[in-house]
């Protein structure tokens, strides 16, 4: 059995945060897992400003609603389905996801949660265990099954890493100059045919 495993965030949907930070004009909220390595510092870093600017859940999911996903992305996405199993490993959020989830058909999708607390005033997260993505890739290749990834983040790497063949998908030049071995495919195209010719 063969599976590919996709990040949503810069790979098939807009960055959240960076919505977030142009529709509250935070400029500290455009900080994204392709600037920041560690994701609990970073998540750490936007709760506390979210915090400081009663920035809620809900404030935030009516922003995404204000988001489409990439164009193509559900093609490909129905592509990938027909011929291979298919999980988004993402660092998102269930409570954020929902909107795109339902854009890509309900495909399978890995996350963690989020919630806010009226009493403290913040948002507070949950991480379904740390570097989750590479843990899940590894739980698959430990049945037996054949793994194809694509990410654009450094919270992709190791999930790369893990998979049998992997690539990156429209990543920025700093990453790709950190990790040159993955490539750096552009459009779902290439994408479709990357994944053809690895599984």
């Amino acid at each position: 059995m063969k599976v590919v495993c996709l990040d949503m965030e810069g790979v098939l949907t807009p960055e959240i945060w960076q919505h977030v930070a142009k529709r509250t004009q935070i400029k500290e909220l455009n900080l994204t897992t392709r600037d920041v390595k560690d994701y609990r510092e970073l998540m750490d870093r936007r709760l506390d400003i979210c915090a400081a600017h009663d920035v809620t859940l809900e404030k935030i999911q009516a922003y995404i609603t204000e988001l489409d996903v990439f164009e193509g992305a559900r093609d490909m996405i129905d592509w990938i389905r027909e011929r291979y199993q298919l999980i988004i490993l993402s660092d998102t959020f269930a409570e954020f996801a929902d909107h795109f989830m339902k854009q890509l058909g309900r495909p399978s999708l890995f996350c963690h949660n989020i919630s806010y607390n009226p009493a403290t005033k913040r948002l507070e997260y949950s991480l379904r265990q740390d570097n989750a993505k590479a843990k899940a890739v590894a739980a698959m290749r430990s049945l037996n099954l054949r793994t194809c990834a694509a990410g654009d983040s450094y919270n992709d790497i190791h999930m790369l890493k893990e998979a049998d063949v992997a690539t990156f998908f429209r990543a920025p030049a700093n990453i790709r100059g950190e990790f040159p071995q993955y490539g750096n495919l552009q459009a779902y195209d290439e994408l479709k045919d990357f994944i053809h010719r690895s599984l």
